[in-house]
């Protein structure tokens, strides 16, 4: 009896409600790297990941926008999507999308029960018990290599590259959008090593995009494609972009690649670093077009991309009053916020609330942010890892005292009350803006947008 047909043994599954539980359950065993618990997994079912064409997004940040984008421009073109991205904003099922909709909660509970018992008998061994990611890529592969059968998978990595779990796959292109200080404490103390493990997508002969800027990134970008014989195509080099007018709804940019140019392109999601994403997504594009025969037709690529949206991102999810929400939880997403508040955005005055978790590097995420705010509302997220609020507002009273301009601070430890505060303290032609983990910015976004709980999470 194969693995997909065997009877439902009495630790089943019964609901939706208890799948994610059992997955979500499996968090205490936390982020192993390391392959060996997948690759049993795949084994177990056969390897349904090597029936599929995978497009392998990494970076520290930007991911999840490429993914947005080569998926909408996909859809447009007339293709059947996967799309595999983390962490969700919404609810657990939104990470394993089949074109543009959610899995089926049915399907979910299937695979789940499918899962369980080879999950428990990897657990019995010296291997140990695989982790809530192994578990949702493995269900994730499940999906679409043995349920809904997508034309190209939009696969992006958890954390890392070389020993994340979504490695288990040898896709038709890799990406990665660049490389900054984020999860230091696992995946390395300096970019250099860092970037190590990002580069360890990179396949033997599969061409690799990369927006990466460091010279010391660049150089072990460069030097991994080098040794497995894979084309980089590198923003600023293979390919550029140029803005062409910049709104706070709207951005074109004009395109230039070593295949052809493209005069102008439109996206609605906002700041600089968000036509930078664009770019890759379309230099990749490219190169699908070029080498496997992509049909891609110019109106479907500047739909695709217009239509695009990743939610979370310098969103606004409200005008009166102005609330832009926007998950800059490292130094380089709270530098691509500033930024963008400098140039796209209009207001009086700036009110903004923060709340992080107790892994990151914060002194260099507020040192973006304060020289900008009036008044911050510092918070905690509703999350296991959060940091307290009053440890947050210590760190911004040491950095106060090394800046000139006066703002006002305040804290309130309940997320909920924090967001009442901040959104009564925001007057008209002013602006607010929620920023941090995502964590936050789900329950706030649920909270704005549906005046509901949502089911946030890796």
């Amino acid at each position: 009896m194969s693995n997909q047909e065997q009877p439902i043994t009495s630790g089943q599954l019964a609901s939706y409600q208890e799948a994610r539980d059992w997955i979500e359950g499996l968090v205490p065993f936390g982020i192993r790297p390391g392959m060996e618990r997948i690759q049993l997994l795949m084994e177990k079912f056969g390897h349904p990941e090597r029936r599929l064409k995978f497009i392998h997004v990494a970076g520290t940040n930007g991911k999840g926008s490429v993914c947005a984008y080569l998926t909408s421009v996909l859809l447009k073109s007339g293709y059947d999507v996967g799309t595999f991205t983390s962490p969700y904003i919404t609810k657990f099922t939104n990470r394993f999308q089949y074109n543009g909709a959610d899995i089926p909660e049915e399907t979910l509970l299937a695979l789940a029960n499918k899962l369980k018992p080879q999950v428990e008998e990897i657990a019995a061994t010296e291997l140990g018990s695989p982790s809530m990611f192994e578990v949702a890529t493995a269900l994730a592969i499940l999906y679409y290599g043995t349920v809904s059968f997508p034309d190209f998978v939009v696969w992006e990595t958890g954390l890392g590259g070389r020993l994340d779990v979504t490695n288990i796959v040898t896709p038709i292109v890799s990406v990665i959008t660049n490389v900054g200080h984020d999860h230091m404490d696992i995946l390395g103390n300096t970019l250099d090593e860092v970037a190590r493990e990002k580069a360890g997508i990179i396949k033997s002969g599969v061409p690799v995009i990369s927006a990466v800027e460091q010279p010391e990134v660049v150089e072990v970008i460069r030097a991994t494609a080098q040794s497995r014989n894979s084309t980089l195509y590198l923003l600023g080099e293979a390919f550029r972009q140029e803005a062409i007018e910049v709104t706070e709804s709207e951005q074109s940019f004009r395109f230039e690649g070593p295949f052809r140019h493209l005069e102008s392109l439109s996206i609605t999601l906002s700041g600089e670093h968000q036509r930078l994403n664009a770019a890759v997504a379309v230099m990749t594009l490219e190169v699908l077009r070029q080498y496997y025969a992509l049909i891609l037709d110019d109106e479907d690529l500047q739909q695709g991309l217009k239509q695009a949206k990743w939610p979370g991102r310098l969103e606004l999810v409200s005008q009166s009053p102005r609330i832009l929400i926007d998950g800059a939880h490292n130094p380089e997403g709270a530098q691509m916020l500033a930024a963008a508040l400098k140039s796209t955005y209009r207001y009086g005055k700036l009110h903004l609330m923060m709340g992080m978790l107790a892994n990151k590097n914060h002194h260099d995420t507020l040192r973006h942010i304060l020289p900008l705010v009036d008044t911050l509302v510092v918070t905690e997220p509703d999350f296991r890892k959060a940091m307290p609020s009053q440890e947050l507002a210590e760190i911004v009273h040491q950095l106060r005292e090394q800046q000139d301009r006066p703002f006002e601070l305040i804290v309130e430890p309940d997320w909920k009350q924090a967001l009442t505060r901040l959104t009564q303290l925001t007057g008209e032609n002013e602006l607010a803006v929620v920023t941090g983990t995502l964590y936050l910015i789900a329950d706030v976004r649920s909270q704005l947008l549906y005046n509901t709980d949502s089911e946030k999470g890796w």
